[in-house]
């Protein structure tokens, strides 16, 4: 049997992130073969995600990021099954690792098979499902591409957002998270009236319906108060009507304005609350 070395232990844990002891066990096993002690690492990866593979996997980190010419940004969540695990600071730079490496892809997929250290995302994911002995998985993956990009994540990694304006002017940048921060606060359903689904505003307008029949209201009258509180509907749910959090007295797509020819042309939000 191999001697194992204090030294060889302690660049198994560098190089997988597991605990000394399993990885100790692991090279005591692979009677100190490095590799091999890599790979028994992972079939154990395997085994314990075989096992969680029907957890809730709802806690997580949540992060944006955007190219260097701002003209392209992902979003990519990281999750996991409990809150001490999404706060630990490895876990937060594999998620930072993972959206860095997704600023060149244009999907999940693409992601899942790309290499990350001399082995795919994929199986990362699940060496680190071993490490750590949570269900681990990519969650959300969001790309947004404009001519100006800009991004925000919430304190704790909760949520992370992405706005588009359409130029790229001075201010952009400061604008473009402020616009971020206002969809992460106030959750918008879409960037525009043009962006809500029928189907929602058939709902908004029978409830609407029903209340104003319930105060009494003639029904003759229903379906003029009814567009008007649709109209107050798009004011509060969609993003460029909402008053601007920063300063109510405007919209967000005035206080876009403030730089003259420019307006948001989309956002994409990830929230794991």
């Amino acid at each position: 049997m191999a001697k194992i070395t204090a030294a060889e232990v302690n660049k198994l844990r560098k190089s997988t992130g597991a605990g000394m002891m399993d990885c100790k066990k692991a090279l005591v096993e692979a009677d100190g073969d490095f590799d091999k002690a890599i790979e028994i690492l992972r079939k154990k990866g395997q085994k314990i995600a075989a096992k969680r593979a029907d957890r809730e996997s709802s806690e997580g980190a949540v992060i944006a990021k955007v190219n260097s010419d701002n003209t392209k940004g992902v979003i990519v969540s990281l999750n996991c099954e409990t809150d001490f695990v999404a706060k630990n600071d490895d876990f937060v730079k594999l998620a930072n690792d993972f959206a860095e490496l997704a600023l060149n892809t244009s999907s999940k997929e693409e992601l899942m098979a790309k290499d990350f250290k001399g082995i795919t995302v994929e199986e990362k994911l699940t060496e680190q499902t071993g490490v750590i002995g949570e269900k681990i998985e990519i969650g959300a993956f969001k790309t947004l591409e404009a001519p100006f990009v800009g991004s925000y994540i919430h304190a704790g990694n909760k949520i992370a957002v992405l706005t588009g304006l359409s130029n790229n002017v001075d201010g952009a940048e400061e604008v473009a998270k402020d616009v971020s921060m206002q969809a992460a606060a106030m959750n918008p359903v879409a960037l525009n009236e043009e962006g809500v689904d029928q189907s929602t505003i058939d709902k908004e307008i029978e409830i609407a319906k029903d209340q104003l029949r319930q105060e009494g209201k003639p029904e003759e009258m229903l379906d003029n108060i009814a567009k008007g509180k649709i109209k107050r509907y798009f004011k509060d749910n969609t993003l460029v009507n909402q008053a601007f959090i920063k300063d109510n007295k405007q919209s967000v797509a005035q206080y876009v304005k403030t730089l003259g020819d420019v307006e948001v042309v989309a956002f994409e939000r990830v929230s794991l609350d």
